[in-house]
């Protein structure tokens, strides 16, 4: 090895060492600290898992509650007592019931989007100047306003639009975004460049084991139950992360009194990121990678929309208890993808470690678009096991494409794209589902499969364009 490679691999390797010694000290030196302190190095992770939970556990109780009601208001009984079969596939109450939901779904994410959509952006970016614990805080008591509200509706039997008037109270409050912008800002505050791709995959499988564990204790609780008690959990978890973020989370950033949360400005910051091309290329790859994040999320929000109202409908006719199983299947891909990045991570760069989740994804998708059984539908899901490999990989890389005064604008847009994406994806999954019931059930889903296609061939380019810039960057550094 010539001399100045070994300098240049030294010099890194100082940079990820001194990046991570300044991560400690700004998060230990003139920062006021939290009332208590955790003795691990555990930050935001809890935080992360306690939302996720929520979100999972009321996701399928919340569509299966509205099918129930919806069903109650035509007529429809065809799921219970055994009369959901391979027979009911052209019952015309079934398809109404089946149009319902995917409308009045589709109608409440709208409403919640719309929303958080404007506050996750205003949020993400105050949090550059009045700190992250605050951005974590206040969407978690959203959330817990918005569960409440769903109770009010659940014991009163009120009409299924209230739901809408509790998204729309999480929404004003940033919603799960926020929550997700605060965590990964975070991230980038505490982690080396170096160690930044594993640390967001981490944040992310705990996503997938929230999942994992709401989904099944979610499935035979509400078997055993019914809908009212898991969201008195759900309410509970949400102020459970509040506080737990008050009192053991440190502040990253010093806080600035003057820093106001209605200001036009971090709009602007937002635009400027996005402009601003320097260093030259920045900005086209940002573009890019955002593009490859969008389409991606967007997939898999929208699948994600679908599949209890897939199971639930002929010819699956899934139970709560088959339904949670489900689920957790799905959420269990998020720690099997952290597994194969950790080891692909060791022979592969990340742009190639990112086609490999999205391959995983698209074989997935196009076996579930065509499952007719229980054991397809599963074999579907275990297709999809390295399919979240590829978000940590794009968020990293947008992460390190800006600088660290920088990193609650960019994850602000991150999440406000999120946000985008379930507007978007609500709208076309939720729209193509009761469309192209009767020419093919599963189309949704071999459509998502087509759309991954595009990330790929981007992903790929950038990947090659980034290795060939390097090796141009190592062949200038050995003739000076």
């Amino acid at each position: 090895m010539e001399e100045s490679d070994t300098s240049a691999i030294l010099a890194e390797d100082s940079e990820s060492s001194d990046s991570g010694k300044v991560c400690c000290f700004k998060v230990t030196q003139n920062k006021p600290p939290p009332p208590c302190s955790c003795p691990f190095s555990v930050t935001v992770e809890p935080v992360m898992f306690l939302s996720m939970f929520s979100i999972a556990l009321q996701g399928p109780l919340y569509t299966q509650y509205l099918w129930e009601r919806l069903s109650e208001d035509v007529g429809y009984n065809g799921t219970k007592g055994g009369g959901c079969n391979a027979s009911t596939v052209h019952d015309p109450l079934q398809k109404e019931v089946e149009t319902l939901t995917a409308h009045w779904n589709l109608y409440i994410n709208l409403g919640g989007f719309l929303v958080g959509l404007i506050m996750v952006t205003l949020l993400g970016s105050w949090s550059d100047r009045a700190g992250r614990r605050l951005v974590l805080i206040i969407p978690s008591f959203g959330l817990a306003v918005q569960a409440a509200v769903y109770l009010i509706v659940m014991y009163l039997k009120l009409p299924v639009f209230w739901f809408l008037i509790g998204r729309i109270c999480s929404g004003l409050s940033g919603d799960f975004n926020a929550i997700l912008a605060g965590c990964f800002a975070y991230v980038a505050d505490t982690s080396g460049r170096g160690s930044r791709t594993f640390r967001v995959a981490i944040l992310e499988a705990c996503l997938g084991l929230a999942g994992m564990f709401a989904s099944i204790i979610g499935g035979q609780w509400r078997r055993a139950q019914g809908y009212i008690n898991p969201f008195w959990l759900v309410l509970a978890t949400n102020l459970a992360a509040a506080f737990y973020t008050y009192l053991f989370v440190p502040e990253t950033v010093t806080p600035d009194p003057g820093a106001k949360l209605l200001s036009t400005s971090h709009h602007r910051a937002v635009y400027r990121l996005y402009k601003s091309d320097t260093p030259e290329g920045r900005r086209t790859k940002l573009w890019f990678y955002t593009l490859c994040f969008f389409l991606v999320v967007s997939v898999h929000l929208g699948s994600s929309d679908l599949y209890v109202l897939y199971e639930l409908s002929a010819p699956l006719c899934w139970g709560p208890e088959l339904i949670g199983y489900g689920s957790a299947a799905k959420n269990l891909a998020y720690l099997t993808s952290l597994m194969g990045l950790r080891a692909m991570q060791c022979c592969l760069e990340d742009s190639w470690v990112a086609l490999v989740g999205l391959t995983s994804n698209i074989v997935g998708l196009i076996v579930i678009s065509v499952t007719d059984t229980t054991a397809l539908m599963f074999t579907g899901y275990g297709l999809c096991f390295l399919f979240m490999a590829t978000t940590p990989v794009l968020r990293s890389k947008l992460s390190k494409l800006v600088d660290p005064s920088e990193q609650g604008a960019l994850f602000a847009s991150v999440a406000c794209v999120e946000g985008l994406c379930s507007l978007v994806s609500s709208g076309v999954f939720n729209s193509l589902y009761p469309a192209t019931l009767y020419f093919m059930k599963g189309f949704p889903f071999l459509f998502g499969a087509i759309i991954l296609l595009i990330p790929a061939g981007i992903i790929g380019g950038l990947g090659c364009l980034e290795k060939r810039e390097s090796r141009t960057n190592r062949e200038g550094s050995g003739i000076s």
